[in-house]
């Protein structure tokens, strides 16, 4: 499931780790030099690491070397392949950016509690991996390209159900959900019959055993599993409209505008070379760089 749909609890943690800062404080009696360098500390440890190379435009100006966050355990956008080599849908974006910056991109893996984390303390320039920038927290402190995914719920039911065809369908109906998702929450609402399950795989199983009849979830999700399993029994019936959906692009800190800049110019260009399609279509079987 996309990252963008966590649940509040992890998003309310991670702002929390987003906004902590390290603070070093000198005992009231130290002498007034050793508390001008515990302050100067403070200052530093706060402040995102400083990188030698230079900035983040001018590393890109100058066809040099960025580094990029990303999961690596997080198929199909971030993950390694049966080789070993890291692959997934948004790490062949990030190389075709900088293939067209003319730059080269070195990957640091990370877990994903601690990867908005790493970011603002310039352990990485970018990440990539699903973010949406969906929380006020994040906006203030992050900036966003131009989207290379788009996703949004859809709605799945058995091919056979001709019944089912939107949310309004599923009052008082069997509706497979994570009772901690977002997408529970919204089966809850329509007022659906909640089946729990523990994921998206359990939910289209019990559809197809007809222990269930639909399922709320995130469309790259569905996608993905239905790719990988091309005879399984069900379909989607509908999409969430164009102004639920959420974009995900390549995330830098604040003050990178020129960067960015760079990142979705590339990323235009790729749209419209068919690359972002391509991609796609080879990682989810559809193009998913348009809303």
């Amino acid at each position: 499931m996309t990252k963008t749909l966590l649940s509040a609890a992890t998003m309310l943690l991670l702002a929390a780790c987003g906004g902590e800062q390290a603070q070093t404080a000198a005992p009231s009696n130290a002498p007034a030099a050793s508390q001008a360098a515990s302050a100067a500390q403070a200052v530093s440890d706060a402040a995102p690491a400083a990188n030698p190379q230079g900035s983040l435009i001018e590393r890109i100006n100058n066809k040099g070397t960025i580094t990029v966050g990303t999961e690596g355990t997080y198929a199909p956008f971030s993950y390694h392949d049966k080789d070993g080599k890291l692959t997934g849908y948004d790490v062949e974006v990030t190389r075709a950016v900088a293939d067209k910056l003319g730059i080269k991109v070195e990957f640091k893996e990370t877990q994903w509690d601690s990867m908005m984390a790493g970011l603002k303390a310039g352990r990485f320039d970018v990440v990539a991996n699903q973010v949406g920038l969906t929380s006020p927290e994040r906006q203030a402190t992050f900036d966003k390209s131009e989207p290379y995914s788009w996703s949004g719920a859809v709605l799945v039911v058995r091919k056979d159900d001709d019944k089912i065809k939107s949310p309004a369908d599923i009052k008082g109906v069997k509706t497979a959900q994570s009772l901690t998702s977002n997408f529970g929450e919204k089966a809850k609402e329509a007022g659906a019959e909640l089946v729990p399950v523990d994921g998206l795989a359990q939910s289209l199983t019990l559809i197809e055993q007809k222990r269930a009849d639909a399922t709320l979830n995130d469309e790259l999700a569905v996608l993905d599993y239905l790719k990988k399993n091309a005879n399984a029994n069900v379909k989607i019936v509908w999409h969430a409209p164009k102004e639920e959906r959420v974009g995900s692009g390549l995330i830098t800190n604040k003050g990178n505008d020129e960067a960015i800049a760079k990142f979705s110019g590339a990323m235009k260009e790729l749209q419209a070379d068919g690359t972002l399609k391509k991609l796609g279509e080879q990682f989810f079987g559809k193009d998913i760089s348009v809303k």
